[in-house]
């Protein structure tokens, strides 16, 4: 049969998106004022800038026509898929946020929801981190979900502390040299 005649699966396309993380059971959603404010900041962009633009092109490419072969309106409808998807996830994390401020944190001795901290592994070789919300994690700044590994690892350590991370080669021993809350 011609694929002229047959009508593509509005579903096909939502399989191969892929899904933020949903949250372990029983988890809360922590998340900084700053990762709050970059969240909302990207629902106010998707509704009020990207999916009207998008809107506007399916619009104008619906009506040049036979639709089946219009490029135009094939990746518009997609795209409106993705960001109503984004726009819905990003919905139900901020319904469920619950935003810690590092300032506020009165025990700066230990590492805790916030931290910046800095360790040592074995070899020497020191890194910082910042242990931040699981939507709000970007690991090419330096910034870690507070339930990764080396986060939950951390948590509750004192400088000087060494604390055992599991990795995929084992567990492997770091120590913590420097622990402080303050914003990016």
């Amino acid at each position: 049969m011609s694929k002229a005649f047959t009508k593509e699966s509005d579903s096909e396309d939502e399989d191969d998106a892929p899904e933020a993380a949903a949250l372990p059971a029983g988890v809360k959603n922590y998340i900084t004022p700053a990762g709050l404010a970059r969240l909302q900041a990207e629902i106010r962009h998707l509704q009020q800038v990207e999916r009207p633009k998008v809107v506007e092109i399916v619009a104008w490419a619906a009506g040049n026509g036979d639709r089946s072969e219009n490029g135009d309106y094939l990746y518009g409808k997609r795209r409106l898929r993705e960001i109503d998807r984004r726009i819905r996830l990003l919905s139900q994390r901020l319904e469920t946020a619950v935003p810690v401020d590092p300032k506020r944190q009165k025990n700066r001795a230990q590492v805790f929801f916030g931290a910046t901290v800095t360790y040592a592994n074995a070899r020497g070789e020191q890194q910082t981190i910042r242990i931040v919300g699981i939507d709000e994690a970007r690991s090419e700044l330096g910034e870690v979900s507070w339930i990764a590994p080396i986060a939950r690892a951390l948590l509750k350590a004192r400088e000087g502390d060494v604390v055992q991370v599991r990795t995929p080669a084992g567990l492997e021993p770091i120590e913590v040299i420097k622990i402080a809350y303050s914003d990016p």
